[in-house]
């Protein structure tokens, strides 16, 4: 039997973004556009938001339009003095991986610099044996299906082997398109169905055991 192959999400899948690292990248690609695109607070964080919402990520909308430079952005805009101060991730995380059966793969549309360093500070730099950020996607985040042919074709990967654990529903959907298996991380009510699995935080995986495909619907 071909063991699974899990696929993390980083950002408020493994470790909760939303208090301290999100609002601090969020005022960081803020402060981006007004130095570099010379604008006013409000303007400059209403494009990224604008950018956000139409290419699912602000970098897309920036070099599509503004020939930006992602790695310079990426760099500029992830800069933090002390991000231990800023983690908020349960501690029991690296017994439970530990204890789940198949090779694991870190899948984020962050930086790879940013998504080494949260993995390193959670102590799990020995968990994952790839940390595939939006550098490795050619820089076309997920939701967009290239960002999962890649890490495939990266990884020689089956699809149907493998499970991707996230947050995002949205992320979800594409990947059942190509035949990966889902884990939601979620407290919603909602049942759709491109979920194979829901989870109410990432603990919880532990509970699923060895992971069945939701039929066809």
């Amino acid at each position: 039997m071909t063991r699974t192959v899990w696929l993390f999400d980083l950002d408020n899948t493994l470790h909760d973004a939303s208090p301290h690292i999100f609002p601090h990248i969020n005022r960081s690609m803020t402060a981006y556009l007004e130095r570099h695109l010379a604008l006013d607070t409000a303007a400059a964080n209403a494009l990224r938001v604008e950018y956000w919402h139409r290419y699912g990520a602000t970098l897309l909308g920036l070099m599509r339009h503004h020939g930006t430079d992602p790695h310079h952005f990426l760099a500029e805009t992830h800069r933090f003095d002390r991000l231990s101060e800023l983690m908020v991730f349960p501690k029991a995380l690296r017994g439970m991986l530990h204890s789940l059966p198949g090779p694991k793969i870190v899948f984020s549309n962050g930086p790879k610099a940013y998504a080494r360093s949260v993995v390193d500070l959670m102590g799990l730099k020995n968990a994952f044996q790839d940390v595939f950020g939006i550098e490795d996607m050619g820089f076309q985040p997920k939701p967009n299906l290239k960002a999962f042919q890649r890490l495939l074709h990266t990884h020689r990967l089956q699809a149907h082997h493998c499970m991707l654990v996230e947050d995002s529903l949205e992320n979800l959907r594409a990947a059942k398109r190509l035949g990966i298996g889902t884990v939601w991380v979620t407290r919603s009510l909602k049942d759709p169905a491109c979920v194979d699995h829901k989870i109410p935080h990432i603990l919880a995986l532990r509970r699923i055991g060895v992971p069945a495909r939701r039929a066809a619907r």
